[in-house]
C-alpha cells in the first residue's frame, strides 16, 4: 500500500508541473530619440535666449568677465558648473590656439524626445582660422539651458 501511495504521488508531481507558456516576444517599437528640426520650427525668443547665453559664455573669453547665469535662464547644475575660474582655463586654452572669439552662426537644431530638450548646434567664429569649433546649447522644456558644450565641428551629428 505504501508503495502505491508513493507511486501515485510522484506521478501526480510530475503530471502537475508547470509546463512553460512560449509567447512570442512583442516586436520592439524603435523610438527616435533625436529629431532635426528647422529652423523655422523654434520659436524666436527661444533662438535667441540660446544664442544669448551661448555668446556670453564665449565673449567672456574676450573680456575675462562672466556675468553669472540666474537660475531663470539656467538649471541648477549648469549654473554650479559655469563659474569664472572654470571658464579663464578654457579661455586661455581657446584664445591661445583659436584667437579671439568672434560671434556665433546657428547651423542647425535637434528635438530630443526623451527629455523633450532643444539643441542648438552653433558654428563659433574665432580670429584664427585654425579649426572649426562648436557650441552646443541645450534648452530643457523650462527654457532653461541644461548644457552648453564646446567641441570641435562635426558635420554629421550623432542621432544616439
Amino acid at each position: 500500500m505504501k508503495k502505491v501511495f508513493l507511486i501515485v504521488s510522484i506521478l501526480l508531481l510530475i503530471g502537475c508541473k508547470s509546463k512553460k507558456v512560449v509567447t512570442t516576444p512583442e516586436p520592439e517599437i524603435e523610438v527616435v530619440k533625436m529629431v532635426k528640426l528647422n529652423l523655422s520650427e523654434v520659436g524666436e525668443s527661444q533662438k535667441k535666449k540660446a544664442y544669448e547665453l551661448g555668446k556670453r559664455v564665449l565673449m567672456t573669453c574676450n573680456t575675462s568677465r562672466f556675468k553669472p547665469f540666474t537660475t531663470s535662464e539656467a538649471t541648477a547644475s549648469v549654473i554650479r558648473n559655469t563659474t569664472e575660474e572654470r571658464l579663464t582655463k578654457t579661455c586661455t586654452r581657446f584664445r591661445q590656439y583659436y584667437g579671439n572669439f568672434i560671434d556665433l552662426e546657428l547651423i542647425e537644431t535637434y528635438k530630443n524626445n526623451f527629455d523633450q530638450s532643444i539643441i542648438f548646434r552653433y558654428k563659433a567664429a574665432y580670429t584664427k582660422k585654425v579649426a572649426n569649433k562648436e557650441l552646443r546649447v541645450t534648452m530643457d522644456p523650462d527654457n532653461k539651458v541644461s548644457s552648453i558644450k564646446s567641441l570641435d565641428w562635426v558635420n554629421a551629428f550623432p542621432l544616439k
